[in-house]
C-alpha cells in the first residue's frame, strides 16, 4: 500500500488526518486479518508551496519542512494512527527519481522544453484520468493542481514536468539532466516502485488527489514496469468546514495540535473523523465533535461495567461492517448498540467471564478500530 503524504508547509489539519486514520483502518484490519502489509508514505519535502510559505515567513525550507513532520508525526502519534514501514521524503530519494528519469529516457517518455523534462503521456498508450472530465475539464483541473497546460513547447498541454531545472533562490540537486529538482509525481512514481512490485495492491490518498497526481503516478508505473501501476486506487472524501473544502488555500483550516492543545482528546478526534464512510465528502462542526463526545462518554461507561455479556457476535459484525467498504457508520451504531444495553442491563454478573468478554472486546477495538476505551 501507498499512500500520498503531506507537504510539510503547515500543520497537520483534519482533512488530512481523516485521510490518514482511513489508511490506518486499512492497515488495522488487513493485519488483523493475517495479511502481509508493506505501507510506504512519502512526504514531499520539496515543492513549490513549501518554499513559497518559507520566503514568506523568512525561514529556512529545510527548517519548515522539519518542524511540520515533526509535528505531523506528533499528531499521528496521539491519534494513534500505525506509522508506515517506510516513511521516506522527496529530498533523500532523489537518486531514485533519477534511476525513474533515466528508465523514462531510455523508453522514450521524456523531452525537454528549455531545460525541464516533461513525462509525455502519450507514451502510455492506456493513459487515463477520469471519463467524465472533458479534456477542457482536465486542463483546468491540472492548472489548479500544479500543472502548466498552456506552457509553450509542450507536446500536450497535459504533459507533466518530471524534473524541474535550477531556479535562481531555490534548492537544486546534481543530475545528468543538469542541477534541478523532481517534478511531484515522479517522486511517488519512485519510491513505490521501490519498494513495491507493480501492480501494488493499493494506491491511495485524498479525492483530490485523484486527478492528476494519481493518473500521472499510474501512467508513469506503467511505462516503467510494463504493467498496471496499482490494482485499487482508493480516495478518501473531503472534510468540509462552513460550506468549503478544508484547504490551505482556503484558510479555513482546523488544526489537529491547535485541537489537542485546547484539551480536546484525540480519541474523541478519531472517533469524530472515523464517523462518517471515508470516501463521503463531509463537514466539519461542533455538532459533529459533541455527537462524537456523547458516543465515546457512552462507549467509556459500557466499558466501565464488569459485564460485557457475549460479544464475539458484536464483534463478527463489526468485523463484517469494516469489511465492507470500511462501513464505519455501521460499525460505530453496533458497538453504540452494545453499549446502550450495557448500561440499562439488570443483569451485573461479576464472573471471569464478564471480564474477559469485556478484555477481549476491548482488545479487538484496540487493533482493528484504533480506539482505545
Amino acid at each position: 500500500m501507498y499512500v500520498c503524504g503531506i507537504t510539510p508547509y503547515d500543520a497537520t489539519h483534519l482533512g488530512h488526518a481523516a485521510t490518514y486514520l482511513s489508511f490506518d483502518l486499512i492497515h488495522r484490519y488487513s493485519l488483523a486479518t493475517d495479511k502481509s502489509v508493506s505501507y510506504i508514505q512519502n512526504i514531499t519535502d520539496v515543492d513549490d508551496p513549501l518554499l513559497e510559505r518559507a520566503t514568506r515567513d523568512h525561514v529556512s525550507w529545510a527548517n519548515l519542512a522539519e518542524s511540520q513532520i515533526a509535528l505531523f508525526r506528533d499528531d499521528m502519534t496521539a491519534l494513534r494512527v500505525l506509522p508506515p514501514q517506510h516513511y521516506l521524503g522527496a529530498v533523500e530519494t532523489i537518486p531514485w527519481v533519477i534511476e525513474a528519469i533515466a528508465s523514462l529516457e531510455k523508453r522514450g517518455a521524456i523531452y525537454r522544453v528549455e531545460d525541464d523534462l516533461y513525462f509525455d503521456i502519450s507514451s502510455d498508450g492506456s493513459f487515463k484520468s477520469n471519463s467524465t472530465l472533458s479534456v477542457e475539464e482536465q486542463k483546468l483541473i491540472f492548472a489548479e493542481r500544479g500543472g502548466d497546460p498552456d506552457r509553450s513547447g509542450k507536446r500536450n498541454p497535459l504533459d507533466c514536468l518530471i524534473w524541474r531545472a535550477h531556479r535562481e533562490g531555490e534548492p537544486s540537486w546534481p543530475s545528468p539532466y543538469g542541477p534541478g529538482r523532481p517534478g511531484w509525481h515522479i517522486e511517488c512514481t519512485a519510491i513505490a516502485l521501490k519498494y513495491l512490485t507493480a501492480p501494488i495492491s493499493i494506491q491511495g490518498g485524498g479525492s483530490d488527489l485523484h486527478f492528476p497526481h494519481h493518473s500521472m503516478c499510474a501512467a508513469q508505473g506503467r511505462v516503467l514496469a510494463g504493467a498496471d501501476f496499482a490494482r485499487r486506487f482508493v480516495h478518501t472524501g473531503m472534510i468540509g468546514l462552513n460550506g468549503e473544502k478544508m484547504s490551505k488555500s482556503r484558510g479555513n483550516l482546523k488544526f489537529v495540535s491547535v485541537m489537542r492543545d485546547e484539551g480536546i482528546d484525540p480519541m474523541l478526534l478519531r472517533i469524530a473523523l472515523l464517523s462518517g464512510h471515508y470516501r463521503a465528502d463531509r463537514e466539519w462542526s461542533d455538532r459533529l465533535l459533541s455527537e462524537s463526545e456523547l458516543r465515546l462518554n457512552l462507549w467509556r461507561e459500557a466499558f466501565s461495567s464488569p459485564y460485557g455479556g457475549h460479544v464475539e457476535g458484536l464483534i463478527m459484525n463489526i468485523s463484517a461492517a469494516i469489511s465492507d467498504d470500511l462501513n464505519t457508520p455501521k460499525a460505530f451504531a453496533l458497538i453504540d448498540e452494545w453499549a446502550k444495553n450495557r448500561i440499562h442491563s439488570l443483569v451485573h454478573a461479576e464472573s471471569s467471564d464478564s471480564v474477559n468478554a469485556i478484555g477481549q472486546l476491548s482488545r479487538y477495538l484496540d487493533g482493528v478500530l484504533g480506539i482505545a476505551l
